[in-house]
């Protein structure tokens, strides 16, 4: 046996079956807590979503504003279902949500409350926002075929995504949207 193969004490080295029990153990742990992560975003999901729907649907919404301790209508909430990669307005699916949770490392009413901040700084890189306000559109659209947005709508809309931005430039333009109608 070569004399590098041994430990210290005189032991054959076994650092490999160590190491590999070492990251047997983390994975393991990481695995456990990643179950655990999972089952309280689970949880959560349920306690908004309406039991016969499976689904979060206006009303859940409305109920985690209100948790949040924010507004139906601001903002964040369409920057959540953007980070949901949610696909029916007014509806998150357990896959939705999952999605949007994890990516948040939110699975606590308080972590997601904590993550907004985080989240519209995440919007507003401009690479990002390019693909928020482009969800945003897509988003308010009701049907699947449908190209267009009537002008209240995007009226409100400009008003929600840039609103807080550029107020004086989308108050002028929501203002010529509404005099062309």
């Amino acid at each position: 046996m070569r004399r590098s193969a041994l430990r210290k004490t005189g032991q054959p080295n076994s650092t490999g079956s160590v190491n590999s029990s070492a990251a047997d153990l983390f994975r393991s742990a990481s695995s456990k807590a990643s179950s655990k992560e999972l089952e309280r975003i689970d949880n959560l999901f349920n306690s908004y979503a309406n039991g016969s729907s499976g689904m979060i649907d206006p009303e859940g919404i409305e109920a985690l504003c209100s948790d949040l301790d924010v507004d139906h209508t601001d903002v964040r909430i369409l920057m959540l279902a953007w980070k949901m990669r949610g696909e029916k307005q007014g509806y998150f699916t357990l896959e939705e949500w999952r999605r949007g949770l994890k990516a948040l490392r939110a699975d606590t009413v308080n972590k997601l409350k904590k993550a907004l901040p985080e989240l519209e700084k995440e919007v507003r890189r401009p690479l990002n926002f390019v693909d928020f306000y482009s969800y945003a559109f897509r988003y308010c659209l009701t049907e699947e075929k449908q190209k267009s947005i009537d002008i209240e709508s995007i009226c409100e809309l400009l008003n929600i995504v840039l609103g807080s931005e550029f107020p004086a430039q989308v108050e002028s333009f929501v203002e010529y949207l509404k005099l062309e109608k």
